[in-house]
This record gives C-alpha cells, structure tokens and sequence, in this order.
C-alpha cells in the first residue's frame, strides 16, 4: 500500500545536498624533511588550494506527515556549522586539527569529513560522501546497505 506522496511503508529514499569550499593545503607528512616531502608529492608539497564540490546524501524514510526525510534548512544548518565553518577558507594543515600529522588528500578529507557528520547526523542516515577537488577528480565514501 503507498501513502499520499506514492511510497511504500517504510521505503527508504535518498536525498543529496551539494555546498562548495574553498581551502588551501600542502601535502606533508610532519616527520620529513621538506625535500623528502617534494620528492614525495611533487608540486603538491608546496602551499596551493582547492575549490571543493561537496556532495552529501542522507538515507530514510520520509516522514509521513511532511514528505521529507530530514529538513533541508536543518540539513543546511548541519553542513554551515559542520563543514563550511571548519574548512571554508581555511589552511587544513595550520586551521584545523585534522592534519597536523595526517596528509590532506581528498581522501583522507572525505575520513574526516565522514566522521563529522556521521556524529552530526541522526544515526543511520549517512549513505555517501562524494567530494570534488578538481574537474577530474573527486572521491567517494558509500555506506554499506544494511536494514537499518
């Protein structure tokens, strides 16, 4: 049987919310000297930035009630206060604690940013992070499918 906005009881829908960032970095790993560094990442050990595309889907069911699987401005609320407020503009080597002793890779961003809001977001609602560092290249973190 299907409720008034056509779904099933209990079926689960997905819904993506996309922010933009821009930060600066180096990849450096803090035991080594600069030149081992260079010789590491290349043109990457030295100082530059990204613009960041940050893609966040939540899975659930809607409410019966308001047809929505959380609130859009609450959602936005959690990405300005959990994400833009961290990294926008920022220097993720100096600004932020995340990278003192870990490199910036977009991978290592998506980790941290998984962790973020998976304390920030109601429980099971995480389904996938894709973040965007350049034209070409982005990362994906997906959540295993389970019956939650």
């Amino acid at each position: 049987m299907r409720d008034s906005n056509g779904l099933q009881a209990g079926e689960r829908v997905w819904l993506t919310r996309a922010v933009d960032f821009s930060s600066s970095l180096r990849y450096r790993v803090p035991d080594l000297d600069d030149r081992e560094n260079r010789r590491l990442f290349g043109r990457k050990a030295l100082q530059h930035g990204h613009n960041y595309h940050l893609e966040v889907t939540l899975r659930g069911v809607p409410d019966p009630v308001t047809g929505m699987v959380i609130d859009l401005k609450d959602l936005q609320d959690i990405l300005d206060r959990e994400i833009m407020a961290r990294f926008d503009h920022r220097d993720l080597n100096r600004d932020t604690p995340y990278f003192e002793k870990v490199v910036p890779t977009p991978e290592n961003l998506v980790r941290v940013i998984r962790g973020i809001l998976d304390d920030a977001l109601p429980s099971g609602m995480l389904a996938a992070i894709r973040l965007q560092e350049d034209a070409d290249t982005w990362v994906e973190w997906l959540e295993p499918e389970s019956d939650r």
